[in-house]
Order: C-alpha cells, then structure tokens, then sequence
C-alpha cells in the first residue's frame, strides 16, 4: 500500500487510496472532480493527490445520489461552504435539510404513481373505460395537455 505524502501538516493521498477507502472506482474519482465536486493537487511527479476530506466529500456525493439528487445540485448545495472545509455534523445537517423537501415532493409523487399507475392517468384520450369515473367530460382536458391527475400537486 502506498503511503501517504503531506504538505505540512495535512496528508496528501494518492488517488487509489481514495478509491479504496471510498468504494468508488478511480474513474468515478475523476468524473467528480471535472465536476467540482472535489479537487485535488498534484504530486511534484503529476500525479493526484487528495486531501483526507475529500472522503467526506465522496461519501456525501454517493448519499445524495442514492436519494436520486442530480449532480448539478449537489455541487450547488456542497459550494455554500469554504472549498476543502471539514463539513460538520451542522453542515450535513443543512444540506439534507435543503434536500429533503424535494426528496417529500418526489416521495409523494411516486407513492400516487405507484397507486394509480393500473388507473385511469387524465391524459384526456377518453378512451380507457375508467375515464368517464375519473375524468367525467374530459374536464381534465380543459386544464391542459399531458397526464393531469399524474401531474396535480
């Protein structure tokens, strides 16, 4: 096993290092990092090295992903905070809180799809036999295209 390098007081890990004890691949190591998500430093022999942090980093990325939260606004919610900082208990704490609204709403409109998805979905063909039941004169129709009672809040 390699060992670490450090730049004064903070070690340096090479990138296998962090793929290891993350459980990502390395190609994953570098899909987030040409995405800001994480950054490292190079070695004086070009080769990547990462703060111990970036562990963290990784750790709250792979969370936030399992939960089906795009990249785009993990690396929004993860740059309200200084680049490189240790996120505390507190930290976390404000981004899952930022995160969980979205994740209820997503709940809430899988659970009815889930329910509903052998009904009748107001898409305004008429033509299924629940239809007139759920969507009597096509009034669904009259408040837009697409699947209605899918889509109301």
């Amino acid at each position: 096993m390699r060992k670490a390098i450090s730049t004064g007081a903070t070690p340096l890990l090479p990138i296998g290092v962090i793929a290891r004890r993350s459980g990502v691949p390395v190609s994953t190591i570098h899909f987030y990092e040409s995405k800001g998500l994480i950054s490292s430093v190079r070695s004086e022999g070009n080769q990547r090295r990462y703060a111990p942090v970036v562990l963290r980093y990784i750790a709250v990325i792979k969370v936030a992903q399992r939960t089906g939260i795009p990249l785009e606004d993990i690396g929004a919610a993860l740059s309200r905070f200084p680049p490189g900082s240790k996120l505390s208990a507190s930290q976390w704490k404000t981004l899952a809180s930022g995160w969980r609204d979205g994740l209820d709403e997503r709940i809430n409109k899988l659970t009815r799809l889930r329910d509903e998805l052998n009904q009748c979905i107001g898409c305004g063909c008429l033509s299924l036999e629940e239809c007139p039941l759920r969507n009597p004169g096509d009034v669904l129709g009259t408040k837009g295209a697409g699947a209605r009672i899918l889509e109301r809040p």
